[in-house]
């Protein structure tokens, strides 16, 4: 089943973003620049799916306790990191030419570096915690605080002045966007939620494998 999924994230990633940089039109303000949007959008769209599933498995592992919960919020957890980094990445390289700098203390940045903080925070908090119950409590704790950073992150754009362009997807009122590039900026957001799936399922399986290979080292003992 997850190669199913590995090729579907496969195409889907080919398929957006081949209408991503030559089938949807150029931006009439920004130019080219603009198509990193493709990359940029998705990710953190992509990365705030990954804080829900820490936010789920890590209340479900607090009231359950099952270690499977506790896979499932780590591997959340390494992909929140890796989604949400790929957003600081581009959205740097796209401010650099729209705004004139690669970074400012905008209150949307500010708030999505320190999102990406608190996650770097969480997989260290489980690396250094030596007790395995501990560390699965403590990391709980930490991820569903984290999650309360992302509301702050979408509406940053509309409780204070930024130097960010308000939404224009995820609004109340209709996309203002051109149709043939909302059409791409959404294959390539299925895309981008296609290949968190697979890594998900296949880091969850290694967790697993390895929670199972240590539970037979300490029997065997």
């Amino acid at each position: 089943m997850h190669r199913i999924l590995g090729g579907l994230a496969a195409v889907l990633l080919a398929l957006g973003l081949w209408m991503g940089l030559g089938w949807a039109p150029r931006d009439a303000v920004q130019g080219n620049v603009q198509r990193i949007m493709y990359v940029h959008v998705p990710s953190i769209l992509t990365g705030y799916a990954a804080i829900g599933l820490v936010l789920v498995a890590s209340i479900a592992y607090l009231w359950t306790r099952r270690p499977a919960w506790d896979r499932a919020a780590a591997a959340g957890g390494e992909l929140t990191v890796c989604f949400v980094g790929l957003t600081l990445a581009t959205g740097s390289i796209w401010g650099k030419p729209t705004w004139g700098t690669w970074w400012t203390w905008d209150a949307r940045l500010t708030s999505t570096a320190l999102l990406f903080v608190i996650y770097l925070g969480y997989l260290l908090l489980r690396s250094v915690v030596e007790d395995p119950e501990r560390a699965a409590t403590y990391a709980a704790v930490l991820g569903i605080v984290g999650a309360l950073d992302v509301p702050i992150i979408h509406f940053s754009v509309e409780w204070w002045r930024t130097l960010h362009q308000p939404a224009t997807v995820l609004k109340p009122q209709a996309p203002s966007m051109d149709p043939a590039m909302l059409r791409a900026l959404l294959v390539n957001i299925v895309a981008f939620l296609a290949t968190f799936a697979y890594l998900a399922v296949r880091r969850y399986r290694l967790l697993t494998l390895r929670a199972e290979q240590l539970a037979r080292a300490v029997a065997s003992l």
